[in-house]
């Protein structure tokens, strides 16, 4: 065999995997193969391959005979809108996509190349964990990655794409990425599974109810977006990529063309309800402020009495993080703070401006909070925008009280801008509550004790449950109408494009996890 044709046999052996039977039962399964994987994510025939040929070392366990060039991984880098990426994808095919001492040099060589050129990196997990014919070689292999993941953390976008199991430490690596994408029915995660799970703590449950991508979006938080396939759940990859900068030192894209109804200037007008007890979607505001079709929704289904998520104004990315009357009346708990701060976090590392919507009517009181530590969780929010210094801007639309007004980017922890509607309530707390303990003594003397409490409930609601004395201390910059509310954002990010503000020289800081 001469010099090319051996060539062109190791990279087609490279290319088969597993081999026909192996891949036929991974499309079975309703997934793509590692290199379909890339195909679609990737723009088209721009992926360069590296390290196809890496083969493991290992002699024990009869390893020396299952010797599959690419060693379970596909590395290498391409372009998604013509933008530089870097991408490993794992083979399930080739002895489970377990992790090898090369398979995670493979993975540490692409991270590496991510990190000193400034790239997204994106992952395509589908492994059955640390191959343990391999030992504590494995392990360090793991480990290796983590380290890198935590030094990249801040400097590039890391995304995590779940397309299969994941499991062990092999969890570990999603988690310290920015944003972790799975596939229903096809993807899981956890750190122990089923069979471990019943023999420690006799629970019986299933691979899907554990630790799938409805599991981890509804409860743990721990996956931010679902894909009903691994196609779908690509593209959306491809698409938040548009978001995004390619690292910190950069702005992310802004398209020149965008789209906007000039009639969502009314309809806000009438989204907040006369009575100030009913609920309304955040969600009406937020699309009738931003660009049309613009909003990425982050975290959806998880804490969703705070709503996090990418827009566009006039083509500029804006993180936007805004309460949710519909759900918990909006309230801040311990979830919807660490969902906040998180999104809060990334935005400020990569230089997207962030735009607060705020109703909020304080943080959820009760025994179950206060034991598993709101104060340290809601902590988290206030540390994560007092420590932004990307531009900042919030309206109040209604509600704004007590600690939780301070909380939602107020300008005393360094909003650049705060405005408030008409319909803004800035207050220590409800006009119900203040007014029993303001007006404790006449209450309780007066003849007709519900009627007073109302009276003095309203002169309090008067006094105070308006913006007008905030903007008379200056605590709100502006009373505005809500349909001049996208004119004022896009003014206001404007004048604050070349905002430059630097934090307090230290190593870092040490924010209440």
């Amino acid at each position: 065999m001469d010099n090319k044709d051996q060539l062109l046999n190791k990279r087609a052996k490279a290319k088969e995997g597993g081999g026909e039977e192996r891949l036929k039962k991974q499309h079975a399964q309703g997934k793509l193969s590692a290199r379909e994987r890339i195909d679609v994510l990737l723009d088209s025939d721009s992926f360069n391959e590296i390290g196809g040929l890496v083969e493991h070392r290992s002699t024990a366990f009869g390893l020396e005979k299952q010797k599959i060039p690419g060693d379970g991984v596909v590395t290498g880098y391409g372009t998604i809108h013509g933008r530089l990426i870097y991408v490993f994808s794992q083979d399930f095919t080739v002895l489970g996509g377990s992790l090898s001492e090369t398979h995670a040099g493979k993975i540490c060589r692409i991270m590496d190349l991510a990190l000193k050129n400034g790239a997204p990196l994106i992952g395509l997990n589908d492994s059955g964990g640390a191959r343990i014919q391999e030992g504590v070689v494995s392990l360090a292999g793991y480990a290796d990655i983590f380290y890198r993941n935590t030094r990249a953390s801040g400097v590039i976008p890391q995304l995590s794409v779940i397309m299969g199991p994941c499991a062990g430490g092999a969890v570990y690596s999603p988690a310290l990425t920015d944003f972790v994408f799975m596939v229903e029915e096809t993807s899981y995660m956890f750190v122990t599974g089923p069979n471990v799970v019943k023999t420690v703590t006799h629970e019986e449950v299933t691979s899907e109810d554990l630790g799938g991508a409805k599991a981890h979006a509804e409860k743990s938080g721990v996956n931010h977006f679902i894909g009903g396939n691994d196609v779908e759940c690509l593209k959306m990859v491809r698409d938040f990529i548009t978001y995004i900068p390619q690292n910190c030192q950069e702005l992310a894209p802004h398209p020149s063309v965008f789209e906007f109804d000039k009639s969502n200037l009314e309809k806000i007008e009438s989204i907040i309800p006369e009575n100030a007890t009913m609920p309304y979607d955040i969600r009406k505001v937020i699309t009738f402020v931003i660009d049309a079709s613009s909003f990425r929704e982050v975290h959806k289904d998880f804490a969703t009495n705070i709503v996090v998520g990418f827009a566009r104004l006039e083509g500029r990315t804006i993180g936007v993080v805004a309460n949710q009357p519909i759900s918990l009346a909006g309230v801040l708990d311990i979830d919807s703070s660490r969902k906040g701060a998180r999104f809060v976090r990334f935005c400020d590392a990569f230089n997207i401006p962030l735009l607060v919507f705020e109703d909020v009517p304080g943080f959820l009181p009760g025994t179950d909070q206060e034991w598993r530590g709101i104060i340290t969780h809601g902590a988290k929010l206030l540390y994560a925008f007092s420590e932004a210094t990307v531009p900042r801007i919030t309206v109040i639309t209604r509600k704004a009280y007590g600690g939780a007004f301070d909380v939602m980017n107020s300008k005393s922890i360094g909003s650049d801008l705060n405005f408030a509607w008409p319909t803004a309530e800035i207050a220590v707390m409800g006009a119900k509550g203040a007014a029993e303990i303001i007006f404790k003594k006449e209450i309780a003397s007066a003849d007709n004790r519900e009627e007073k409490w109302l009276e003095k409930e309203a002169e309090y609601a008067e006094m105070f449950a308006n913006p007008y004395r905030a903007a008379e201390r200056g605590i709100i910059d502006e009373v505005i109408f809500p349909k001049e509310t996208r004119s004022r954002l896009i003014s206001g990010f404007k004048m604050l494009e070349n905002k430059t503000e630097k934090l307090p020289n230290k190593k870092h800081g040490n924010i209440p996890l």
